[in-house]
């Protein structure tokens, strides 16, 4: 008898002990916990206030091979990310702060945004841009392959702008999606080395509309190349960039100073880019399609000098020694099985604007790529592998593989 009433003695505390524990747990006005993918996360005042802290790596293993020549091997953390996210839900602002330390200068996202309603954000800062094609607007740790295509490559560097940009989305079955831009029109850092180096050339004008004609991918479907989450119905992205760099100085539109163009009186005197872009994404069932089509364009070249003398008159083929101008698409598909194992094919070309002029930035070639990857725990684990050959109408052909694991905290 005696050990019953202890054993109901005990019992009654220890439910006594876990009601009150969770009473605590739903009354605690603060929270963190960490999951894999997701960081550390933290939540303040009843989850008014979100902060995280995470990031990913890269670990890489590669080769590149000229024709005729002797392979060179790498061994190095590819991308070493480090992520600080928050939003505050009552006020309506997030910010972000993403920097990759396997850089010189690490710092890429920079920014604080608005959401005056669930369907707009407006921010400001250095950020990613959506002004490029699609692949270049999803983060490093979301690709198809273990690097970005040729046309990726060669007309975006790392794809961050700094400037002021404003989101859309509307629409539930049908959606449409727009966004325009307005940046300094020199990349990441576009200021320089510090204040006194000022700002090459005038502002970047740009916008971009996305529209999902039969419906919402499942939720963070769109920012993959793979079809990850398995879309039960066919579902499609078809996408527009158009963006206009008033005063360039690098060969993509990304650069600062790289080079400089002079009028008569020895005054700078930067060429106009353009760019303009249109992709198109399906997905359904593991199955997945992306097309990217690009075409730059220069402009405001007419008597432009290469030295301040206005003695060395630029050719009018000439400019493409400087900018990277032509046109170049790439497709690729790829079929994700459930349990993880992903097969995928790219191809691309790229078309100078000037063919006959040798020293031209972009070249005149053909690409191929294939890459297997296994996914251990979605995208935040996984190991890929890929080959690529590009084919030169004038030069070396390039041979390049690859082995990556990426790690997502």
């Amino acid at each position: 008898m005696k050990s019953l009433k202890t054993y109901l003695s005990c019992l009654l505390i220890v439910g006594a002990t876990a009601i009150l524990w969770s009473q605590e747990e739903e009354q605690a006005p603060n929270q963190a916990d960490f999951n894999l993918g997701q960081g550390l996360q933290f939540s303040f005042n009843e989850g008014n206030y979100l902060f995280n802290i995470g990031g990913f790596i890269q670990p890489s293993a590669s080769y590149e091979k000229l024709s005729e020549a002797d392979a060179d091997y790498f061994f190095n953390s590819k991308r070493t990310y480090l992520i600080i996210s928050g939003k505050a839900l009552e006020e309506k602002v997030s910010f972000l702060l993403q920097s990759d330390f396997s850089f010189n200068q690490p710092l890429l996202d920079a920014w604080v945004a608005y959401h005056p309603t669930e369907n707009i954000t407006i921010s400001a800062g250095q950020k990613q841009t959506f002004l490029n094609n699609r692949e270049m607007i999803y983060r490093e740790d979301r690709l198809q392959f273990t690097d970005r295509g040729r046309l990726s490559q060669l007309f975006s560097e790392t794809g961050r702008e700094f400037g002021l940009f404003v989101e859309g989305s509307f629409g539930t079955e049908f959606i449409i999606a727009p966004a325009v831009a307005v940046t300094s029109g020199d990349g990441r850092n576009s200021f320089g080395s510090d204040s006194r180096d000022t700002d090459k050339g005038g502002v970047k004008y740009g916008a971009r509309l996305d529209i999902y004609p039969l419906g919402a991918f499942k939720k963070g479907n769109d920012m993959y190349t793979a079809d990850l989450a398995h879309e039960s119905q066919l579902k499609m992205l078809l996408g527009g960039a158009i963006s206009y760099n008033n005063g360039a100085s690098g060969s993509n539109g990304e650069g600062h100073g790289d080079f400089l163009f002079f009028d008569a009186n020895g005054i700078e005197n930067l060429p106009d880019y353009s760019q303009q872009y249109v992709d198109l994404l399906l997905k359904y069932r593991g199955f997945s399609f992306l097309g990217e089509y690009v075409n730059a364009s220069a402009s405001g070249i007419e008597l432009a000098f290469l030295d301040t003398a206005g003695a060395d008159l630029l050719a009018p083929s000439q400019i493409s020694d400087f900018l990277v101008l032509g046109s170049s698409y790439s497709l690729q598909t790829g079929y994700v099985t459930k349990s993880g194992y992903s097969l995928d094919l790219r191809y691309e070309q790229t078309t100078p604007e000037f063919e006959n002029n040798l020293n031209s930035i972009l070249p005149d070639a053909n690409s191929y790529s294939i890459g297997f990857t296994k996914y251990f725990r979605a995208n935040n684990l996984k190991l890929q592998a890929s080959y690529s050959k590009t084919d030169f109408a004038q030069g070396t052909d390039i041979s390049a593989a690859e082995i990556l694991m990426q790690i997502v905290f």
